[in-house]
């Protein structure tokens, strides 16, 4: 938990951890074989059930960031192709 709360490689690990080499290999077999999900499912499950948990979920478009190309329309406006259809009558 340390590594990912201060956003640090493997290699700059303290010590005191273990060999950074053995903790990243751990890693990788926890993520795989379901590990953290159960742990997270075991946590969410005790704090349900001493009612820690509000289980309403708000979503809120304004901090849904969109890609930088969709930020606008083509400049020069768009061009109107004829259709290759029969004509609307």
């Amino acid at each position: 938990m340390w590594k990912f709360r201060t956003g640090t490689a493997w290699r700059d690990v303290p010590e005191r951890y273990g060999p950074w080499a053995t903790l990243y290999t751990r890693f990788c077999r926890w993520a795989a074989d379901g590990t953290f999900d159960r742990m997270l499912r075991a946590a969410q499950a005790k704090a349900d059930a001493a009612g820690d948990i509000e289980w309403l979920v708000s979503v809120d478009s304004t901090v849904v960031r969109a890609h930088q190309h969709a930020a606008g329309a083509r400049k020069g406006g768009s061009v109107t192709r004829p259709s290759a259809g029969p004509e609307a009558a």
